[in-house]
């Protein structure tokens, strides 16, 4: 069979998709990889992958009908020279104007998988701005045009289909919820070494949808009880995105003590490592956060945010705890309570360890996607 794999950054093939990619090869099928934001290296990583990668153009964040509506018109060309007998779509724009090319393609299987539902849909402190509400209307009408013409929506958490579907009155051939794309564990390998001094580690983009002011703020409240706890930040700063973190802030909060930031790093898991809690306080529509799974895996407790996609990491008080969003106290006495009772650190992590095992196995996940893809 041809399949065609549709997303938009190369690296989500190389990072999320390389496994998958390898199981559909092993399994005599020619996967296309069609990618909108490359390079050159990337091409050639996923031709090492054994897929072909395919170019197309398509704006992640644009609003220019016409401009969709033409790189709908030259995706279609490019699935139909291909002439697939599956397309499977995933990301918000791929999932509208992919699934639109397919059918006019004449694909005769069409699947598409969101993993979450993105910044429209999550849930402001003010409230969503008058532009945001406009574009989420707009958007809600494209998946109303193209959703309907799946032959399978792929969700990753029960709130998403909810919340998109049933809310806004969308009919779908087949729904599934697959809880999570899953990891490679053999690149994640549990560890029962912890720091002497306990260390929470936050791991995101420093967004305030992911939760990082939240973060900081408790951790200012936990240093004026327990001043020689570590608080580590990994992630990029968005010098676009409105409330993220600046490079000052950031400055000032290491210039004071408060967090430890090193930079870019490129070994994640050893940072995991090297950390006791991992905590992501996020009101973002996730799907499954990657980052969690990576420190379950690694066998560190949680604290999130009890909201779509990050509730389901963690049974409350089992692998760690749910505080309300927007509630730095809560997530300060959450923190605090692993401080006064260090033992719950290894035991928590134990159980988070082996819901990574049976939830987030790549291997596992992979096959129950290609089952839903008919593979």
């Amino acid at each position: 069979m041809k399949i065609i794999l549709i997303g938009t950054v190369a690296s989500s093939f190389l990072g999320f998709r390389s496994d998958l990619i390898k199981e559909i090869i092993a399994r005599g099928h020619h996967v296309y990889a069609f990618t909108s934001e490359y390079s050159i290296n990337e091409l050639k990583e996923i031709e090492g992958l054994g897929a072909i990668p395919v170019t197309y153009k398509l704006s992640r964040g644009g609003l220019n009908p016409i401009a969709d509506i033409k790189a709908t018109h030259s995706l279609t060309k490019k699935i139909k020279m291909i002439a697939p007998d599956l397309v499977f779509s995933y990301f918000s724009k791929p999932i509208i104007f992919g699934t639109l090319a397919a059918k006019l393609a004449k694909v005769p299987k069409v699947i598409g998988m969101l993993e979450g539902l993105g910044y429209t849909f999550t849930e402001q402190p003010e409230g969503l701005s008058k532009r945001t509400q406009i574009i989420k209307r707009f958007q809600v009408l494209l998946y109303k045009i193209a959703l309907p013409q799946l032959d399978e929506l792929i969700f990753l958490n029960p709130d998403d289909p909810n919340d998109l579907l049933t809310v806004n009155n969308i009919n779908v051939k087949g729904l599934s919820v697959l809880g999570g794309i899953g990891l490679n564990l053999k690149e994640y390998c549990y560890s029962d070494q912890y720091p002497i001094n306990i260390t929470f580690i936050f791991i995101a983009r420093l967004l305030a949808e992911k939760g990082i002011h939240d973060y900081i703020a408790a951790a200012r409240i936990v240093k004026d009880k327990y001043p020689d706890t570590k608080f580590i930040v990994l992630g990029t700063i968005d010098k676009e995105a409105l409330g993220a973190l600046t490079e000052k802030e950031l400055e000032r909060l290491v210039e004071e003590n408060i967090v430890e930031y090193p930079g870019h790093v490129n070994n994640v898991s050893e940072w995991i490592a090297k950390s006791s809690v991992f905590v992501l306080p996020s009101y973002y529509r996730e799907g499954v956060p990657r980052s969690t799974q990576e420190a379950m895996a690694i066998g560190r407790p949680i604290i999130t945010t009890d909201v779509p996609g990050c509730r389901e990491t963690v049974i409350d008080g089992l692998n760690g705890f749910l505080v309300e969003k927007w509630n730095p106290q809560a997530l300060s006495e959450k923190m605090i309570y692993f401080i006064d009772h260090p033992d719950q650190i290894e035991r928590m992590g134990y159980e988070s360890y082996k819901i990574a095992q049976e939830k987030f196995d790549a291997d596992k996940v992979n096959q129950r996607l290609l089952k839903l893809m008919g593979l």
